[in-house]
């Protein structure tokens, strides 16, 4: 991971907004994979996958530490996350069932 050395506020203020905009695109990516995982699933109970969210949910705290991040914060995150997009999924779900 490369970190730009900024010298003023602003200059910081402005690499953090860009960041924000990667962070905000990446998760509109994963959202429309989330959208096709959708259509190979056969059941609401397979769309909530729990073992899969455990699973996810391990592999992100392991790489928040090997980033000296903390893994709390990134689990709140993605729990957060995945509780929203399991809804998003959910719906996705019903309506490939009507047609």
């Amino acid at each position: 991971m490369e970190i730009k050395k900024c010298n003023t506020l602003d200059e910081a203020r402005v690499e953090i907004d860009a960041v924000d905009r990667e962070i905000v695109e990446l998760i509109a990516k994963r959202n429309e994979y989330i959208k096709q995982i959708a259509h190979f699933k056969t059941s609401v109970d397979e769309v909530k996958a729990e073992d899969r969210i455990a699973d996810v949910i391990s592999n992100v705290r392991a790489q928040a530490i090997s980033l000296d991040l903390s893994p709390n914060l990134i689990n709140d995150l993605y729990v957060r996350m995945i509780n929203e997009m399991v809804e998003s999924e959910i719906s996705e779900f019903k309506n490939a069932q009507r047609f």
